[in-house]
């Protein structure tokens, strides 16, 4: 029996690893891509652990932490350093409980699993990529999207952009929402548009280094946020900003500091922006060592009114095809382990399909 999983973020390389675990069944892992993890971006730079996208997961959920054992790679996992979260409200920095934090920057957790803390891996999030890339390595296809799906009686033909095609028995879609969307119409799946509802935020963060004895004082906590119905549009760009160095440990070389800032799509210069505003808030002197810029312009999803019964709706039509599933962020939550479980639960509905 053969599987196509098409898209290798972090959903797509959960769902490919928990089928080759099942036996007996081939996997081929398609991503229109150069690299896998999607959103999950690691750099080193000069000592430094810089996060593109997400730089941790709830410490309270068990997905990532069982997927690293399995990995292993459970001895590489890290816990929080540094907690609380202030908010600027264009004065000062004033404590505020991280549950207030969450709500602030739209993180879906309740209070009490933000309070138990968040938790990474000792060299960045891209650890569990690389890792399931490494053992995956011979269904992994990167640059290889895939242009179209047809229904072959009961099987799928899986067309590449390109000119070549996979057949298979089952399919997993573990693409952001609106292209399964596109897919799914094409095969008939009625009102599967309702997935192209699903909005992608666009967002930019400017990752800053800079010698300790350049930040005008104690940094105190994991970071802020800037609540802009306090501050006012017209005061700053920037949303939030997390001091990297201090949440997770290892991310900036002694006697430096790694800040992380958070900004809306902006046309100029948002490292300039960042350190302009930043400096401002934190009697930042000097310029920073050096800067890394990376631009979401779909970013995490945001559910609307009934996402959940649209998306059921939209999967109960799938039992009327050949075995697909789909999985990712666009479904069942945003943060990273969310993802692993949508990927895994995908995978695991497709292979007990098959196997009627």
């Amino acid at each position: 029996m053969r599987v196509v999983v098409v898209g290798a973020g972090i959903a797509g390389l959960a769902a490919a690893w928990e089928l080759t675990r099942t036996g007996g069944v081939d996997v081929t892992l398609l991503e229109s891509e150069r690299r896998a993890g999607g959103v999950i971006v690691t750099e080193h730079v000069e000592g430094f652990v810089v996060e593109g996208g997400p730089d941790g997961f709830l410490a309270s959920e068990p997905e990532l932490p069982e997927l690293a054992n399995e990995l292993g790679i459970g001895d590489h996992l890290v816990g929080q350093g540094a907690r609380g979260t202030a908010l600027w409200t264009g004065k000062a920095l004033e404590p505020i409980e991280e549950g207030r934090a969450a709500q602030l920057l739209g993180i879906d957790a309740s209070s009490a699993e933000v309070k138990a803390g968040f938790r990474s891996f000792a060299n960045g999030m891209g650890e569990p990529v690389a890792a399931l890339a490494e053992r995956l390595a011979g269904t992994l296809r990167l640059a290889q999207g895939v242009a179209g799906l047809v229904r072959r009686g009961s099987r799928w033909h899986a067309a590449i952009t390109g000119g070549s095609a996979h057949d298979a028995d089952g399919i997993v879609l573990a693409l952001p929402a609106y292209a399964t969307g596109r897919l799914l119409e094409s095969v008939g799946v009625t009102h599967a548009r309702v997935l192209a509802e699903v909005v992608y935020v666009p967002s930019i963060t400017v990752s800053l280094a800079y010698r300790t004895d350049q930040i005008g004082g104690p940094l105190t906590g994991a970071g802020f946020v800037v609540d802009r119905n306090i501050v006012g549009a017209q005061h700053a760009t920037l949303r939030a900003c997390t001091y990297a160095s201090q949440k997770f440990p290892g991310r900036a070389p002694d006697g430096h500091v790694l800040l992380r800032a958070y900004l809306p799509a902006i046309d100029d210069g948002p490292a300039n922006v960042a350190h302009a505003e930043l400096a401002a808030i934190l009697g930042i002197r000097g310029e920073p060592l050096w800067s890394r810029v990376f631009y979401w312009n779909r970013g995490l999803p945001r559910y609307r009114a009934r996402h959940a019964e649209h998306v059921a709706a939209v999967r109960a039509r799938l039992r009327r095809l050949p075995p697909l599933a789909i999985a990712g962020a666009g479904y069942d939550g945003a943060g990273v382990s969310a993802c692993v479980r949508s990927g895994r639960e995908a995978a695991r509905l497709i292979a007990q399909a098959m196997a009627r």
